[in-house]
């Protein structure tokens, strides 16, 4: 379970603030996976974050029960730059409690990074972190991955890998995702949420969600 209770968001802005979520308190169910619409700057990435435990609210609390749950799966900021490919997999194994050497061997495998992997990551193109964080996140059994607008990147053998593998992990996870493709959200998604304004309204289908959003893009335009 995924509760948010009475969770306040907000960030400052030179003039003003900006809401991502205003006492908000819903519960995210298990078993559907759920994509995330908004137009920029609504808080797509923020949530996601919120729901990793990488970034805290401003008030009210999150609470996670009996559920695993993945970092942002497009975050690949989230290395420490100045740490090796090999080096950052060893932290996130001592945080996940997983093991190092099945993890790196895996990675080592999936990545395709060679001699890059004992390299630091800030010597890494923005396609070799994405190559990093997609198979450090596939070398995890997690019950819910997060996504944040996850690119295709490498070679259309690695394309055809990297959706392999995701789809494979669908079978028994659920995903809560980000993307401005209606496409991939329609492909992955079940049921839809809507942020605007400081509020989030969820829908039973990722098409009423979609249909919604289209809806404020048009008053927005």
């Amino acid at each position: 379970m995924i509760r948010f209770e009475n969770v306040s968001k907000r960030y400052k802005l030179k003039r003003g603030a900006k809401t991502i979520l205003d006492g908000a308190t819903f519960e995210i169910p298990r078993g559907r996976s759920l994509g995330v619409l908004g137009i920029n700057g609504a808080g797509k990435s923020t949530f996601l974050r919120m729901i990793s435990g990488n970034e805290l609210p401003d008030s009210g609390r999150i609470i996670r029960e009996g559920v695993t749950i993945s970092w942002p799966l497009g975050f690949a900021q989230s290395f420490h730059s100045s740490l090796t490919g090999r080096e950052n997999l060893r932290f996130a194994c001592r945080v996940y409690r997983k093991n190092v050497d099945h993890v790196t061997r895996y990675v080592e495998e999936f990545a395709e990074l060679g001699g890059h992997l004992d390299m630091p990551v800030k010597t890494y193109s923005s396609g070799m972190k994405a190559r990093l964080a997609f198979g450090l996140s596939m070398a995890f059994n997690f019950d819910v991955y997060l996504v944040d607008e996850i690119t295709a990147v490498g070679d259309a053998n690695f394309r055809a890998k990297s959706t392999t593998a995701f789809n494979e992990k669908l079978e028994k996870s659920d995903i809560i995702m980000v993307s401005h493709s209606m496409g991939t959200l329609t492909t992955y998604c079940k049921a839809g949420c809507v942020l605007d304004g400081g509020s989030i309204r969820f829908y039973e289908t990722i098409e009423e969600a979609i249909a919604v959003y289209g809806e404020i893009t048009k008053e927005r335009a």
